[in-house]
């Protein structure tokens, strides 16, 4: 899921291939479905180098090299140079301040290298500028959510979800973030949401999440219904990110790091389930830090005793 696009797909391909599934043998996957990895295109590439050249012109405008930064660090960011893409933001809003897009994707940015009070500042400056934009509101919220400052979240995302309650993402995003305060309730919640769905492709991963359908019904639908590798890519992106959330809720640590790492292996860097995966594998990592550090503690105090 971009932070700005929602994509969709019909969940008819999920119930055929649920079908062609519950007849077969049941096997599990041998390997994981996988996309070819994506990478920069020659436009992009070429994109990059026009706009670099044209950047070292002495007669532009304010104006218009605050826009041709904005490009270029656009075309960056959506090839994985994040550090180059947050310079040209920064210089893009010195020359103009007045871009709420931009303050939107800054905050993206911190969020996923846990700078959180510069997230939620970009987020408020975007907010601030244009008042409507709901992937700030959004964004926002998750960011609230990665700074454990829960309440925030959720009533940030309860108001974003009910600005649109068909949006699947928005239900994804709000079960997650509630069930860190009523998980049974966050489930129940989900589950009537999950039963006023229609065909958008987000709600499959909503069935993933609540382990209404397989793994491999589901997968066996994300195949059915793709041919482009592009596409491919992303939708397994999301999906990884999302059964990974679920493992990793569940305790199941080693499934969820291998699921992260899948998600973050076909390189589209432009959706937030590529860029959160790394937060995940963070907070899997301290939590099994504080883990063992609690039971060489007690291992150590028994033996004292």
């Amino acid at each position: 899921m971009k932070w700005f696009q929602t994509a969709t797909l019909s969940l008819a391909l999920l119930v055929t291939a649920g079908c062609a599934s519950n007849s077969s043998n049941n096997a599990e996957w041998l390997y994981p479905p996988m996309a070819v990895p994506l990478q920069a295109s020659v436009q992009q590439e070429v994109q990059i180098a026009r706009l670099s050249q044209l950047l070292q012109r002495p007669d532009l405008t304010k104006e218009v090299r605050a826009k041709m930064l904005y490009e270029r660090g656009n075309y960056y960011d959506s090839v994985g140079l994040r550090d180059l893409a947050r310079l040209d933001y920064n210089q893009s809003l010195s020359l103009n301040p007045a871009q709420p897009d931009l303050f939107n994707l800054l905050g993206v940015y911190f969020t996923q290298v846990g700078e959180f009070d510069a997230a939620y500042d970009a987020f408020d400056s975007t907010l601030e500028l244009d008042p409507e934009n709901s992937y700030a509101e959004r964004n926002r919220a998750i960011a609230l959510y990665y700074g454990d400052r829960i309440e925030l979240a959720l009533e940030d995302m309860e108001r974003h979800y009910n600005q649109e309650p068909s949006d699947p993402f928005r239900a994804l995003w709000l079960y997650l973030i509630q069930a860190e305060l009523d998980p049974a309730l966050a489930r129940q919640d989900l589950v009537l949401r999950y039963q006023q769905r229609d065909e958008q492709w987000g709600w499959v991963l909503v069935a993933i999440t609540l382990g209404d359908v397989s793994e491999e019904q589901a997968f066996k639908a994300i195949l059915a219904g793709t041919r482009d590798n592009t596409l491919l890519a992303q939708r397994l992106t999301e999906a990884y990110f999302y059964l990974g959330k679920r493992y990793q809720s569940e305790g199941d640590y080693a499934n969820a790091i291998s699921l992260y790492k899948l998600a973050i292996s076909f390189n589209v860097y432009e959706y937030v389930e590529h860029r959160y995966s790394f937060i995940e594998l963070t907070r899997i990592y301290n939590d099994v830090k504080q883990q063992q550090l609690a039971k060489a503690k007690l291992e150590q105090q028994q033996a004292s005793n």
